[in-house]
């Protein structure tokens, strides 16, 4: 049984923080979708709003100036929510192909789950993917060592990211309260504020995250002046997000909770 002053529960996300190291299934099949279509849009753009419900996420580009100047362009009119459906539709076909590929823990992942766990906390998690499409992910995960106790989709609370609800959700099926006892852990902007509009600790990853944006192999090529620079500019858009802290491993969860958990007594 935990204190009512130590952390309970760690909300984690799912692509880009706990499997699939740069998030870039679904960055992949947004690009692909968007050419299908005649659109280009670029990584760093297409990642600007990763995490949010997939149907926002199309919104959110077609709304940008880009967006809206090369769709203007090909098909002399505004984009309209059947667009955004049609959009969505391929974009959920392509994905289901492909998002079972990367569903591989990232290092260090199940490691450190396994030691929360033997400090008696619970692990939740929330995605920006529907139940369909876990449905693709999960089992993979599983066999190599990841399963929370919980998996919460914006399905299933009827909106996703920024806003809070999937984090309620994680908190009231694993019987956690009050905020001050749960952490969530993501790879985005959008974790980062939905971890801050839930009123929990919001904690940001650096190393395998959407918001690097890099692949495993690219990281390993990059020499270690631009690896600095790019992590600090991550480092830097987590905190100016609202973030309380920023670990560029998930490894250094655990002996972060122990320092949390020193001053959660105060009152967050």
């Amino acid at each position: 049984m935990k204190g009512q002053n130590e952390v309970a529960l760690v909300v984690f996300d799912w692509a880009g923080t706990t499997v699939d190291y740069g998030c870039m299934a679904p960055v992949i099949v947004f690009e692909e979708t968007f050419l299908l279509k005649g659109i280009n849009f670029t990584r760093e753009e297409i990642n600007e709003p990763m995490g949010m419900e997939k149907k926002e996420h199309i919104r959110f580009l077609l709304s940008t100036e880009k967006g809206n100047s090369q769709w203007n362009r090909l098909y002399k009119r505004a984009w309209t929510e059947e667009d955004v459906n049609e959009l969505y539709e391929i974009f959920e076909s392509k994905l289901f192909e492909i998002v079972a590929r990367y569903s591989k823990p990232i290092d260090g992942v199940t490691e450190t789950v396994k030691q929360l766990r033997m400090k008696g906390i619970k692990i939740g998690s929330t995605t920006g993917y529907t139940s369909e499409m876990m449905k693709n992910v999960i089992p993979g995960a599983r066999m190599a060592g990841y399963e929370p106790d919980c998996v919460i989709t914006p399905d299933v609370t009827g909106s996703g990211r920024p806003k809070p609800f999937m984090v309620y959700e994680c908190m009231k099926k694993l019987d956690v309260y009050p905020p001050k006892r749960v952490i969530k852990v993501g790879d985005t902007k959008t974790d980062i504020l939905e971890g801050k509009n839930a009123g929990v600790w919001s904690i940001g990853i650096i190393l395998g995250s959407n918001a690097m944006g890099l692949s495993e192999k690219e990281i390993m090529d990059m020499s270690e002046s631009d690896m600095k620079l790019r992590a600090e500019r991550v480092r830097k858009e987590y905190f100016d997000a609202g973030a309380d802290f920023v670990l560029e491993s998930i490894r250094e969860l655990p002996a972060l909770i122990e320092k949390l958990n020193m001053e959660i007594g105060g009152g967050k």
